[in-house]
């Protein structure tokens, strides 16, 4: 089975084939997983210069898709012609013109779409551009099967469309000795939490400090160490941390080396993000990967990361902006066994968001889009 996976964004920051591959790791988690799952994979990438690279088992196409006046570009349909997948499998949901593109250039090959944190359109006028490009998909790919609904409810998906559930990305974090990450870390607290993600409304900061300071009465070893990188909230974060329950209970870590969020997490005894909406959550997936247990808020794409960890008291979920639920949450787990929490977490990590694991869920629908 051939499959060629087409991601349609261009790099804003053009950067050379063999960075962004470095860069862009879940595009490279997906198709080398496929590719480690038996499928033949190819990629293509939308991109201002023309380029190839092979590595593990992938072929990388990097060309320009838009050949202008709304039509594909004659390179991209001559790769397409050349390639002779079975199955295209294209990254994101709104791009109507590129689907467009691949119904007149690929008309009788199964299409399968996969959602990365796509918003259903606001405006009802564009909906039927939407409904048309999505009616073209043989199935959409989502983290959590609950993802489709919005746009179900507004009439965007076809009720012959398949859903399938596969996680975005998978990590090549492992877990390291917890002592020693301390020591090259600095990360200390009895529990010490961590803090992945960006100060921003979305990831709610703000609650989670609030339920932070509410925690510490019953936790009087809590620290919170805080990993982020743009930070909008970074001044209302600050005055946050004036509430003299959280005074030297906080550190903010700002932007980390991604190579350093590994010993960071291994360190740490729990992750606890925020969020609102999330396409997956690549820090939980890291989190997990590590054996890190997660405490994070009760949305589609975190309670099927985390599957029965939360029932097997390996793993908390909280409801979104519940401040006093996230800190009932953290002292429920402080509770448990942080051994049994890590193998709990290690093995649902291997079970659902491993390589190999994705791999098997995408081949599955691959093949499932071909019968």
């Amino acid at each position: 089975m051939h499959v060629v996976q087409i991601d349609p964004f261009t790099d804003t920051l053009g950067r050379p084939p063999e960075q962004l591959l470095g860069e862009w790791w879940t595009l490279v988690h997906c198709a080398r997983s496929a590719a480690d799952a038996g499928a033949r994979v190819s990629v293509v990438q939308s991109s201002s210069r023309s380029d190839h690279l092979a590595q593990h088992g992938v072929d990388y196409h990097f060309l320009p898709l838009d050949g202008g006046r709304g039509r594909p570009s004659t390179a991209f349909a001559d790769l397409l012609q050349r390639l002779r997948p079975d199955v295209l499998h294209m990254h994101g949901l709104g791009f109507t013109r590129e689907v467009h593109w691949l119904a007149q250039l690929a008309p009788r090959l199964p299409l399968l779409l996969q959602d990365h944190a796509a918003r259903p359109p606001g405006r009802p006028w564009t909906w039927w551009r939407w409904r048309r490009a999505l009616a073209r998909a043989r199935g959409l790919i989502f983290c959590a099967r609950e993802q489709a609904q919005p746009f179900m409810r507004r009439g965007l998906v076809d009720a012959r469309t398949r859903i399938y559930e596969v996680p975005e990305a998978s990590s090549d974090f492992r877990p390291r000795e917890r002592e020693a990450a301390r020591r090259l870390t600095g990360i200390a607290g009895d529990p010490a939490l961590l803090w992945v993600g960006h100060l921003n409304a979305n990831k709610d900061p703000l609650t989670v400090l609030d339920g932070v300071a509410l925690a510490l009465s019953r936790l009087p070893g809590l620290q919170l160490w805080m990993c982020f990188g743009t930070a909008p909230l970074h001044d209302a974060v600050l005055e946050r941390l004036r509430d003299p329950r959280l005074a030297g209970r906080v550190h903010l870590l700002g932007r980390q080396p991604h190579r350093h969020i590994e010993q960071l997490m291994s360190a740490a005894d729990v992750l606890v993000q925020g969020s609102h909406r999330e396409g997956s959550g690549y820090s939980v997936i890291e989190a997990m990967a590590c054996g890190l247990s997660p405490v994070v808020t009760d949305i589609p794409s975190f309670r099927s990361l985390l599957g029965p960890l939360p029932g097997q008291l390996a793993a908390g979920l909280w409801p979104v902006g519940d401040a006093p639920g996230l800190a009932d949450a953290l002292v429920g787990l402080a509770d448990q066994n942080l051994l049994l929490r890590q193998q709990r977490v290690l093995a649902r990590f291997e079970a659902h968001c491993s390589l190999a694991a994705v791999g098997r869920g995408l081949v599955s629908a691959y093949a499932d889009a071909l019968s």
